[in-house]
């Protein structure tokens, strides 16, 4: 019987002293709202708890009790949203008044008037660029405008999303990329622009694909290979002892690894051009192997594995001076995986150039270089089965075909101009 009063007193006393209203959070924060993205509220009392939420929606002049909600006992956080689409709300500015109280004896009342923009437009696109044409395995840049502020943009191409950036006049560029792996029948990119509604645009664009030859390659692994090479591995798969086996796990689930944390770097990209002009090849090199070649690998007569070549490979002297291939900001220097000591360099637009099997590194991350600046030198590290440079280019995390991007005639054609025309349109 003393424990019930006591607790009787302990909760009375619990509800006289609770002070401070229920937290309200009203998403999305940035005053636009619309019936395909319709707006949420989050209340929090971890006092008292929740006991009852009103929510009205006053529109020229006209109120209406949008959400009256009495809460359980012990309710101490819900997220409730907020249905407008049978409102018959215009496009326009609203007031979206907000009361919530809690258990307290007192009832603390936490009290919100918020003014946003009620908006079911998608936005407008209006292309800049045309002649869009892109080989297989190659890049494209499209340049537009859209009508009003985004939080998102850019080419949807399948599975593949490629940013776009604004820049001076209000026109957004998007570097893409017509990924090797997709045929021409599968390949429609489309422009997208998402407002701060959450009202959708998809557009299409005029392009042209065309494809390119493809190269077999078929590589004989030894033992001499194995018994060189995969030690170097053997802690990625401790319980992989069979050298033959182990290489196939690196080939394979090691690989795709390091693909993937390629995928994450454009997140570090900046938002402009770094680069000038086309980009350097390794000075005196002779070609070993080129970008999509397909290569089947081989072990005593019996292929065993295969898999794609996503780049340039390189040779020249051992230990050979590795310049920058244009300018940029390192945005990763250190080991990884297949590629061996790997130095990738962003260009800015999602466009970033990657160095892999070196011997040396001569930079470090966040730093800035500049074309031709010395950056490492070439080596065996990771797969290589001979000192070269493997050089590869990203767009937004896609390899792409590195020689478009050494060769200052298609750059002209498929970046320079088009940039220079979209951007004396904005002005």
């Amino acid at each position: 019987m003393l424990f019930v009063i006591i607790a009787g007193v302990v909760g009375g006393f619990l509800l006289l002293r609770d002070g401070k209203a229920p937290h309200l959070t009203f998403y999305p924060s940035d005053g636009s709202v619309s019936a395909n993205s319709p707006p949420n509220l989050t209340l929090e009392d971890t006092g008292t708890g929740l006991k009852d939420l009103t929510v009205t929606v006053t529109q020229d002049g006209k109120e209406t009790k949008l959400v009256a909600i009495a809460f359980p006992a012990g309710t101490t956080r819900r997220t409730v949203p907020l249905q407008l689409n049978k409102l018959g709300l215009k496009d326009g500015p609203m007031v979206i008044d907000i009361v919530a109280a809690d258990n307290a004896m007192l009832a603390n009342r936490a009290k919100r008037k918020l003014t946003v923009a009620y908006d079911n437009q998608p936005p407008s696109i209006s292309v800049l660029t045309t002649a869009h044409n892109l080989n297989q395995g190659g890049s494209g840049l499209v340049m537009f405008r859209i009508s009003e502020k985004v939080r998102r943009a850019g080419v949807q191409a399948g599975k593949h999303f490629f940013p776009a950036f604004p820049q001076q006049g209000g026109v957004y560029a998007c570097l893409f990329a017509f990924p090797y792996d997709v045929s021409p029948s599968d390949f429609l990119p489309r422009l997208v622009a998402v407002d701060l509604a959450g009202n959708e645009r998809s557009s299409g664009i005029f392009f042209h694909t065309r494809l390119k030859p493809v190269k077999s390659d078929r590589i004989e692994i030894n033992q001499a290979f194995l018994s060189e090479k995969m030690p170097d591995f053997q802690h990625f798969f401790p319980d992989t002892r069979d050298p033959l086996k182990l290489f196939l796990r690196v080939n394979g689930e090691l690989r795709a690894a390091n693909v993937a944390t390629l995928k994450e770097l454009p997140a570090k990209t900046a938002t402009k051009p770094l680069w000038q002009g086309a980009f350097l090849r390794l000075p005196k090199a002779a070609p070993r192997a080129g970008f999509n070649d397909q290569r089947d690998y081989y072990v005593n007569g019996q292929k065993v594995d295969h898999q794609t070549h996503l780049g340039l490979d390189l040779a020249s002297l051992a230990a050979s001076p590795v310049p920058a291939a244009n300018s940029g900001t390192v945005i990763f220097a250190k080991e990884l995986g297949i590629y061996g000591q790997c130095v990738i360099i962003d260009h800015g637009l999602g466009l970033q150039s990657l160095y892999s099997h070196l011997s040396s590194i001569a930079v470090a991350e966040g730093k800035q270089v500049t074309k031709g600046q010395i950056i490492g030198n070439t080596g065996t590290t990771g797969m290589a089965g001979g000192d070269h440079l493997h050089f590869g280019i990203l767009v937004n995390g896609i390899e792409v075909e590195p020689k478009e991007w050494l060769d200052q005639h298609w750059i002209n054609d498929n970046f320079t101009n088009k940039w220079n025309q979209a951007l004396g349109t904005a002005k």
